[in-house]
Protein backbone atom coordinates (compact mmCIF):
# COMPACT_ATOMS: atom_id res chain seq x y z
CA UNK A 1 0.00 0.00 0.00
CA UNK A 2 1.38 3.11 -0.63
CA UNK A 3 2.05 5.00 2.94
CA UNK A 4 0.73 8.43 1.55
CA UNK A 5 -2.59 7.69 0.31
CA UNK A 6 -5.16 8.03 2.77
CA UNK A 7 -7.23 6.06 1.61
CA UNK A 8 -5.10 2.74 1.30
CA UNK A 9 -5.19 2.67 -2.20
CA UNK A 10 -3.52 -0.52 -3.97
CA UNK A 11 -0.74 1.93 -5.96
CA UNK A 12 2.59 0.61 -5.48
CA UNK A 13 2.70 -3.51 -4.85
CA UNK A 14 5.98 -4.75 -6.30
CA UNK A 15 4.56 -6.73 -9.50
CA UNK A 16 7.69 -8.93 -9.38
CA UNK A 17 7.04 -11.54 -12.06
CA UNK A 18 7.55 -14.33 -9.82
CA UNK A 19 4.61 -16.92 -10.66
CA UNK A 20 5.12 -18.18 -6.69
CA UNK A 21 3.29 -16.59 -4.15
CA UNK A 22 5.36 -17.24 -1.54
CA UNK A 23 8.19 -15.77 -2.75
CA UNK A 24 6.00 -12.81 -4.17
CA UNK A 25 4.80 -11.99 -0.35
CA UNK A 26 8.66 -12.21 0.74
CA UNK A 27 9.50 -9.85 -2.06
CA UNK A 28 6.84 -7.15 -0.47
CA UNK A 29 7.52 -7.97 2.78
CA UNK A 30 11.30 -7.51 2.38
CA UNK A 31 10.49 -4.24 0.40
CA UNK A 32 8.56 -3.11 3.89
CA UNK A 33 11.01 -4.00 6.22
CA UNK A 34 13.77 -2.00 4.05
CA UNK A 35 11.61 0.72 3.82
CA UNK A 36 12.46 1.32 0.09
CA UNK A 37 10.27 2.90 -2.39
CA UNK A 38 7.65 0.66 -4.17
CA UNK A 39 7.76 0.86 -7.92
CA UNK A 40 4.26 2.21 -9.15
CA UNK A 41 2.10 0.57 -11.45
CA UNK A 42 3.81 2.45 -13.98
CA UNK A 43 7.02 1.44 -13.72
CA UNK A 44 5.60 -2.08 -14.21
CA UNK A 45 3.28 -1.47 -17.14
CA UNK A 46 4.46 1.66 -18.67
CA UNK A 47 1.36 3.97 -19.81
CA UNK A 48 3.21 6.75 -22.40
CA UNK A 49 2.31 10.37 -21.27
CA UNK A 50 0.04 10.75 -24.49
CA UNK A 51 -1.63 7.63 -24.16
CA UNK A 52 -2.41 9.07 -20.13
CA UNK A 53 -3.91 12.24 -22.21
CA UNK A 54 -5.81 10.39 -24.77
CA UNK A 55 -7.69 8.19 -21.82
CA UNK A 56 -8.75 11.32 -19.68
CA UNK A 57 -9.76 13.24 -23.16
CA UNK A 58 -11.43 10.24 -23.95
CA UNK A 59 -12.90 10.29 -20.23
CA UNK A 60 -14.05 14.11 -19.94
CA UNK A 61 -15.21 14.02 -23.73
CA UNK A 62 -17.72 11.47 -23.07
CA UNK A 63 -19.47 13.29 -19.74
CA UNK A 64 -18.51 16.47 -19.81
CA UNK A 65 -21.56 18.86 -21.17
CA UNK A 66 -23.04 15.17 -22.09
CA UNK A 67 -27.41 14.98 -21.03
CA UNK A 68 -27.23 12.79 -17.81
CA UNK A 69 -29.97 10.53 -18.14
CA UNK A 70 -30.26 8.96 -15.21
CA UNK A 71 -30.57 11.01 -11.92
CA UNK A 72 -31.24 11.28 -8.32
CA UNK A 73 -34.63 9.85 -7.50
CA UNK A 74 -35.03 13.60 -6.21
CA UNK A 75 -33.21 15.66 -9.06
CA UNK A 76 -33.59 19.50 -7.17
CA UNK A 77 -31.10 17.97 -4.71
CA UNK A 78 -27.96 16.76 -7.27
CA UNK A 79 -25.25 18.53 -8.04
CA UNK A 80 -24.12 17.78 -11.50
CA UNK A 81 -20.80 18.77 -11.42
CA UNK A 82 -20.32 16.86 -8.51
CA UNK A 83 -21.94 13.93 -10.18
CA UNK A 84 -19.57 14.47 -13.22
CA UNK A 85 -16.65 14.40 -11.44
CA UNK A 86 -17.66 10.75 -9.82
CA UNK A 87 -18.69 9.63 -13.18
CA UNK A 88 -15.17 10.71 -14.72
CA UNK A 89 -13.27 8.91 -11.10
CA UNK A 90 -15.62 6.02 -12.13
CA UNK A 91 -14.26 5.96 -15.56
CA UNK A 92 -10.91 6.23 -14.70
CA UNK A 93 -11.10 3.45 -12.50
CA UNK A 94 -12.44 1.38 -14.41
CA UNK A 95 -9.16 2.20 -16.79
CA UNK A 96 -6.78 1.39 -14.17
CA UNK A 97 -8.43 -1.81 -12.89
CA UNK A 98 -7.99 -3.06 -16.78
CA UNK A 99 -4.40 -2.26 -16.43
CA UNK A 100 -4.16 -4.65 -13.58
CA UNK A 101 -5.76 -7.45 -14.95
CA UNK A 102 -4.13 -7.13 -18.24
CA UNK A 103 -0.67 -7.22 -15.89
CA UNK A 104 -2.71 -10.53 -14.00
CA UNK A 105 -2.27 -12.14 -18.12
CA UNK A 106 0.65 -11.42 -18.44
CA UNK A 107 2.29 -12.66 -15.74
CA UNK A 108 -0.30 -15.47 -16.00
CA UNK A 109 -1.32 -15.26 -12.60
CA UNK A 110 -4.74 -14.41 -13.84
CA UNK A 111 -5.47 -18.35 -13.09
CA UNK A 112 -4.38 -18.32 -9.61
CA UNK A 113 -5.30 -15.23 -8.54
CA UNK A 114 -8.99 -14.18 -7.18
CA UNK A 115 -9.47 -10.21 -7.86
CA UNK A 116 -12.30 -8.44 -5.41
CA UNK A 117 -13.90 -5.27 -6.74
CA UNK A 118 -15.97 -3.83 -4.37
CA UNK A 119 -16.66 -0.19 -2.64
CA UNK A 120 -17.82 0.70 1.07
CA UNK A 121 -20.97 2.52 0.68
CA UNK A 122 -23.11 3.95 -1.20
CA UNK A 123 -22.61 7.84 -3.04
CA UNK A 124 -20.88 10.62 -1.62
CA UNK A 125 -23.70 12.96 -2.95
CA UNK A 126 -26.97 12.77 -4.55
CA UNK A 127 -27.17 11.02 -7.72
CA UNK A 128 -28.29 7.86 -9.32
CA UNK A 129 -28.13 4.83 -7.37
CA UNK A 130 -31.30 3.17 -8.38
CA UNK A 131 -33.75 4.69 -6.94
CA UNK A 132 -32.55 3.34 -3.67
CA UNK A 133 -33.58 5.73 -0.29
CA UNK A 134 -30.36 7.18 1.27
CA UNK A 135 -26.57 8.22 0.31
CA UNK A 136 -23.10 7.54 2.08
CA UNK A 137 -24.00 7.77 5.89
CA UNK A 138 -27.33 6.17 5.85
CA UNK A 139 -28.43 2.91 6.81
CA UNK A 140 -31.01 2.79 4.37
CA UNK A 141 -30.31 0.29 1.47
CA UNK A 142 -29.28 3.39 -1.02
CA UNK A 143 -26.39 4.11 1.97
CA UNK A 144 -24.91 0.83 2.61
CA UNK A 145 -25.99 -1.34 -0.68
CA UNK A 146 -23.10 -1.25 -3.17
CA UNK A 147 -21.60 -3.60 -6.08
CA UNK A 148 -18.88 -6.76 -5.21
CA UNK A 149 -17.55 -8.45 -8.21
CA UNK A 150 -15.11 -11.15 -7.98
CA UNK A 151 -13.04 -13.23 -10.62
CA UNK A 152 -11.28 -16.24 -10.67
CA UNK A 153 -11.48 -18.10 -13.86
CA UNK A 154 -11.97 -21.70 -14.40
CA UNK A 155 -13.37 -21.50 -10.83
CA UNK A 156 -16.36 -19.46 -10.52
CA UNK A 157 -18.51 -19.64 -13.50
CA UNK A 158 -18.45 -16.03 -15.43
CA UNK A 159 -21.21 -13.83 -15.67
CA UNK A 160 -23.18 -15.08 -12.87
CA UNK A 161 -25.49 -12.70 -10.51
CA UNK A 162 -25.89 -13.90 -6.45
CA UNK A 163 -29.35 -12.39 -5.37
CA UNK A 164 -28.32 -13.12 -1.85
CA UNK A 165 -27.62 -10.63 0.64
CA UNK A 166 -24.03 -10.64 1.73
CA UNK A 167 -21.79 -8.26 3.55
CA UNK A 168 -18.00 -7.37 3.56
CA UNK A 169 -17.72 -9.06 6.75
CA UNK A 170 -18.03 -12.40 4.91
CA UNK A 171 -15.17 -11.84 2.48
CA UNK A 172 -12.32 -13.05 4.96
CA UNK A 173 -14.34 -16.33 5.74
CA UNK A 174 -15.22 -17.09 1.62
CA UNK A 175 -11.49 -16.04 0.49
CA UNK A 176 -9.82 -18.00 3.13
CA UNK A 177 -12.34 -20.99 2.22
CA UNK A 178 -11.61 -21.09 -1.80
CA UNK A 179 -8.13 -20.39 -0.96
CA UNK A 180 -7.88 -23.67 1.43
CA UNK A 181 -6.62 -21.99 4.02
CA UNK A 182 -8.51 -23.38 7.59
CA UNK A 183 -8.97 -19.87 9.99
CA UNK A 184 -8.08 -19.89 13.87
CA UNK A 185 -9.64 -16.89 15.55
CA UNK A 186 -10.53 -16.28 18.91
CA UNK A 187 -13.52 -15.58 18.36
CA UNK A 188 -16.63 -16.46 16.46
CA UNK A 189 -17.02 -14.87 13.24
CA UNK A 190 -19.69 -12.43 12.03
CA UNK A 191 -19.38 -13.17 8.55
CA UNK A 192 -19.81 -16.22 6.62
CA UNK A 193 -18.14 -18.47 3.39
CA UNK A 194 -19.97 -17.65 0.42
CA UNK A 195 -17.50 -20.00 -1.09
CA UNK A 196 -20.15 -22.77 -2.16
CA UNK A 197 -22.25 -20.17 -3.24
CA UNK A 198 -19.83 -18.24 -5.84
CA UNK A 199 -18.45 -22.19 -7.20
CA UNK A 200 -22.06 -23.76 -7.08
CA UNK A 201 -24.59 -21.32 -7.59
CA UNK A 202 -27.43 -23.61 -7.34
CA UNK A 203 -26.47 -24.30 -3.63
CA UNK A 204 -29.30 -23.62 -0.92
CA UNK A 205 -28.90 -20.16 0.74
CA UNK A 206 -30.01 -20.09 4.02
CA UNK A 207 -32.17 -17.05 5.59
CA UNK A 208 -29.77 -14.81 7.69
CA UNK A 209 -29.66 -11.16 9.24
CA UNK A 210 -27.53 -7.91 7.95
CA UNK A 211 -26.61 -5.30 10.58
CA UNK A 212 -25.98 -1.98 9.25
CA UNK A 213 -24.58 1.13 11.95
CA UNK A 214 -23.43 4.04 11.97
CA UNK A 215 -23.67 6.99 14.19
CA UNK A 216 -26.29 5.39 16.90
CA UNK A 217 -28.72 3.93 13.58
CA UNK A 218 -28.62 0.92 13.32
CA UNK A 219 -30.60 -0.98 10.57
CA UNK A 220 -30.99 -4.48 10.12
CA UNK A 221 -31.89 -6.61 6.33
CA UNK A 222 -33.27 -9.99 5.84
CA UNK A 223 -33.58 -11.63 2.50
CA UNK A 224 -37.10 -9.80 1.94
CA UNK A 225 -37.06 -6.64 4.61
CA UNK A 226 -35.48 -4.13 6.13
CA UNK A 227 -36.27 -2.59 9.33
CA UNK A 228 -34.65 1.23 9.38
CA UNK A 229 -33.36 3.13 12.17
CA UNK A 230 -36.60 4.26 13.23
CA UNK A 231 -38.34 0.73 13.30
CA UNK A 232 -39.83 1.42 9.58
CA UNK A 233 -41.02 -2.17 7.79
CA UNK A 234 -40.07 -2.48 4.42
CA UNK A 235 -40.18 -5.06 1.78
CA UNK A 236 -37.37 -4.85 -0.55
CA UNK A 237 -38.87 -7.18 -2.88
CA UNK A 238 -42.19 -5.53 -3.83
CA UNK A 239 -40.76 -1.99 -2.97
CA UNK A 240 -36.42 -1.59 -3.28
CA UNK A 241 -36.61 1.84 -2.96
CA UNK A 242 -38.48 2.12 0.35
CA UNK A 243 -41.52 4.40 -0.23
CA UNK A 244 -43.92 2.13 2.11
CA UNK A 245 -44.01 0.70 5.39
CA UNK A 246 -45.23 -2.16 5.48
CA UNK A 247 -45.17 -3.07 9.94
CA UNK A 248 -48.77 -3.11 10.17
CA UNK A 249 -49.13 -5.90 7.92
CA UNK A 250 -46.14 -8.27 8.98
CA UNK A 251 -46.01 -7.52 12.79
CA UNK A 252 -44.17 -10.82 13.52
CA UNK A 253 -41.35 -10.04 10.77
CA UNK A 254 -41.36 -6.32 12.27
CA UNK A 255 -41.44 -7.42 16.03
CA UNK A 256 -38.50 -9.90 15.33
CA UNK A 257 -36.40 -7.87 13.25
CA UNK A 258 -36.71 -4.54 15.55
CA UNK A 259 -35.45 -7.34 19.26
CA UNK A 260 -32.43 -8.29 16.72
CA UNK A 261 -31.75 -5.10 16.09
CA UNK A 262 -31.59 -4.21 20.05
CA UNK A 263 -29.85 -7.36 20.93
CA UNK A 264 -27.39 -6.71 18.47
CA UNK A 265 -27.02 -2.62 19.46
CA UNK A 266 -26.57 -4.04 23.27
CA UNK A 267 -24.09 -6.67 22.46
CA UNK A 268 -21.69 -5.08 20.06
CA UNK A 269 -22.42 -0.97 20.34
CA UNK A 270 -21.79 -1.37 24.46
CA UNK A 271 -18.71 -0.44 24.38
CA UNK A 272 -17.85 2.00 21.40
CA UNK A 273 -18.54 5.28 23.43
CA UNK A 274 -15.82 3.83 25.76
CA UNK A 275 -13.28 6.87 26.76
CA UNK A 276 -10.40 4.32 27.87
CA UNK A 277 -9.92 2.85 24.91
CA UNK A 278 -6.12 3.38 23.97
CA UNK A 279 -4.38 2.84 20.39
CA UNK A 280 -1.84 -0.09 20.65
CA UNK A 281 1.23 0.21 19.99
CA UNK A 282 3.31 -3.28 19.72
CA UNK A 283 0.55 -5.91 18.69
CA UNK A 284 2.45 -9.07 18.78
CA UNK A 285 1.38 -10.18 15.41
CA UNK A 286 2.51 -6.93 13.93
CA UNK A 287 6.05 -5.16 13.97
CA UNK A 288 4.82 -1.81 12.73
CA UNK A 289 2.39 0.34 14.34
CA UNK A 290 0.76 3.67 12.64
CA UNK A 291 -0.42 6.29 14.98
CA UNK A 292 -2.44 8.68 12.47
CA UNK A 293 -3.25 11.89 13.38
CA UNK A 294 -6.81 11.55 13.21
CA UNK A 295 -6.58 9.15 16.25
CA UNK A 296 -4.69 11.92 18.37
CA UNK A 297 -5.79 15.02 20.00
CA UNK A 298 -4.29 18.71 19.83
CA UNK A 299 -4.34 21.54 22.17
CA UNK A 300 -3.97 25.46 21.49
CA UNK A 301 -4.16 26.43 18.03
CA UNK A 302 -2.71 23.58 15.93
CA UNK A 303 -5.78 22.49 13.44
CA UNK A 304 -6.37 20.20 11.12
CA UNK A 305 -6.04 20.46 7.56
CA UNK A 306 -9.93 19.06 7.13
CA UNK A 307 -12.80 18.25 9.42
CA UNK A 308 -12.75 14.88 7.53
CA UNK A 309 -10.37 12.53 8.32
CA UNK A 310 -9.19 11.21 5.10
CA UNK A 311 -5.90 12.63 4.71
CA UNK A 312 -5.94 14.87 7.40
CA UNK A 313 -2.97 16.50 9.07
CA UNK A 314 -2.11 18.65 12.10
CA UNK A 315 -0.55 22.50 10.65
CA UNK A 316 -0.30 25.50 12.31
CA UNK A 317 2.25 24.56 15.07
CA UNK A 318 3.02 28.39 15.76
CA UNK A 319 3.59 27.77 20.04
CA UNK A 320 5.57 25.67 22.10
CA UNK A 321 2.68 25.28 24.55
CA UNK A 322 0.56 23.15 22.21
CA UNK A 323 1.08 19.66 21.79
CA UNK A 324 -0.59 16.49 20.05
CA UNK A 325 -1.28 13.29 22.01
CA UNK A 326 -2.35 10.31 21.70
CA UNK A 327 -4.00 7.63 24.56
CA UNK A 328 -1.98 4.35 23.77
CA UNK A 329 -1.25 0.88 24.82
CA UNK A 330 1.62 -0.80 24.88
CA UNK A 331 1.44 -4.36 24.26
CA UNK A 332 4.74 -5.72 23.97
CA UNK A 333 7.94 -4.99 25.71
CA UNK A 334 11.03 -3.75 23.25
CA UNK A 335 13.14 -1.39 21.85
CA UNK A 336 11.37 0.57 19.13
CA UNK A 337 12.22 2.75 16.14
CA UNK A 338 9.93 6.04 15.54
CA UNK A 339 9.47 7.93 12.77
CA UNK A 340 7.56 11.24 12.04
CA UNK A 341 6.13 11.74 8.75
CA UNK A 342 6.27 15.56 8.43
CA UNK A 343 7.02 18.50 6.25
CA UNK A 344 9.33 21.38 7.32
CA UNK A 345 9.16 25.06 5.30
CA UNK A 346 12.76 26.68 4.83
CA UNK A 347 13.56 28.21 7.81
CA UNK A 348 16.74 30.23 9.46
CA UNK A 349 16.44 27.25 12.11
CA UNK A 350 14.10 24.18 12.66
CA UNK A 351 11.97 22.77 15.47
CA UNK A 352 13.46 21.01 18.56
CA UNK A 353 10.72 18.16 18.93
CA UNK A 354 10.32 16.38 21.87
CA UNK A 355 8.32 13.00 22.80
CA UNK A 356 7.28 11.53 25.96
CA UNK A 357 5.66 8.59 27.13
CA UNK A 358 5.76 7.50 30.63
CA UNK A 359 8.49 9.72 31.88
CA UNK A 360 10.74 8.40 28.57
CA UNK A 361 11.69 11.56 26.64
CA UNK A 362 13.18 11.43 23.06
CA UNK A 363 14.25 14.54 21.67
CA UNK A 364 15.27 15.16 18.36
CA UNK A 365 15.72 18.07 15.73
CA UNK A 366 14.57 18.27 12.05
CA UNK A 367 17.46 19.40 10.16
CA UNK A 368 16.37 20.12 6.90
CA UNK A 369 13.61 21.03 5.05
CA UNK A 370 10.59 19.08 3.07
CA UNK A 371 7.67 21.33 1.50
CA UNK A 372 6.22 19.94 -0.97
CA UNK A 373 3.02 21.50 -2.51
CA UNK A 374 -0.48 20.41 -2.23
CA UNK A 375 -1.32 17.64 -4.80
CA UNK A 376 -5.18 17.62 -6.83
CA UNK A 377 -6.16 20.92 -6.84
CA UNK A 378 -5.18 21.61 -10.13
CA UNK A 379 -7.26 18.29 -11.70
CA UNK A 380 -10.92 18.83 -9.82
CA UNK A 381 -13.50 20.11 -11.44
CA UNK A 382 -15.29 20.46 -8.08
CA UNK A 383 -13.83 21.42 -5.23
CA UNK A 384 -13.44 18.12 -2.98
CA UNK A 385 -14.75 18.36 0.82
CA UNK A 386 -12.00 16.23 2.29
CA UNK A 387 -8.31 17.77 2.73
CA UNK A 388 -6.23 17.80 -0.06
CA UNK A 389 -2.61 15.60 0.26
CA UNK A 390 0.83 16.17 -0.06
CA UNK A 391 3.83 13.53 0.40
CA UNK A 392 5.05 13.55 4.02
CA UNK A 393 8.27 12.51 4.66
CA UNK A 394 9.42 10.67 7.42
CA UNK A 395 11.91 12.03 9.42
CA UNK A 396 13.78 9.62 12.35
CA UNK A 397 13.22 10.68 15.59
CA UNK A 398 15.08 8.19 17.33
CA UNK A 399 14.53 4.93 19.43
CA UNK A 400 12.49 4.49 22.52
CA UNK A 401 12.28 1.29 25.19
CA UNK A 402 8.82 0.28 25.84
CA UNK A 403 7.13 -1.69 28.64
CA UNK A 404 3.85 -3.09 28.48
CA UNK A 405 1.91 -0.48 29.72
CA UNK A 406 -1.02 2.39 29.19
CA UNK A 407 -0.63 6.28 29.25
CA UNK A 408 -0.48 9.11 27.46
CA UNK A 409 1.93 10.04 24.31
CA UNK A 410 2.72 13.34 24.09
CA UNK A 411 4.73 15.04 21.36
CA UNK A 412 6.11 18.33 21.91
CA UNK A 413 7.92 21.55 20.46
CA UNK A 414 10.46 22.56 22.45
CA UNK A 415 11.76 25.35 20.27
CA UNK A 416 9.92 26.37 17.13
CA UNK A 417 10.94 28.86 14.25
CA UNK A 418 8.98 31.52 13.19
CA UNK A 419 8.32 29.87 10.15
CA UNK A 420 6.19 27.38 12.57
CA UNK A 421 6.78 23.68 13.29
CA UNK A 422 5.71 20.94 10.85
CA UNK A 423 2.86 19.53 9.77
CA UNK A 424 2.17 16.03 11.29
CA UNK A 425 0.57 13.49 9.24
CA UNK A 426 1.67 10.16 11.42
CA UNK A 427 3.93 8.58 14.04
CA UNK A 428 5.28 5.20 12.98
CA UNK A 429 6.76 2.84 15.40
CA UNK A 430 8.59 -0.42 14.70
CA UNK A 431 9.81 -2.72 16.88
CA UNK A 432 13.55 -3.48 16.08
CA UNK A 433 14.37 -5.51 19.81
CA UNK A 434 11.97 -7.64 22.02
CA UNK A 435 12.95 -9.42 24.96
Amino acid sequence: LDPNNGDGTLLNLDWSPVPIVPKFVKVVVNRILSRKPYPSIDAIDPVSKGEKDDARAAIESSIEDKELLMRHRDPGKENLDHTRAALAMCENIDWNVGRLLKLLDQLSLAEDTIVVFFCDNGPNGNRWNGGMKGRKGSTDEGGVRSPLFIRWPGKIPAGKRMAHIASVIDLMPTLAELAGIQLQTAEPLDGMSLASWLTRPSTPFPDRLIFSHWNNKVSVRNQRFRLDHTTRLYDMWEDPTQQKDVSSQFPEISQQLSQAAEEWRSSVLKDLKAKDRPFTIGDPHHLQTLLPVRDARATGQIQRSNRFPNDAYFTEWHRTEDEIHWPVEVRRKGTYEVWLWQTTPQGESYPLLELEFQGQRLRARIDEPWDPPLLGAEQDRVERQESYVKVFKPFPMGRMMLTKSTGTLRLKALELPKTGGPDIRWLEWRQVTSP
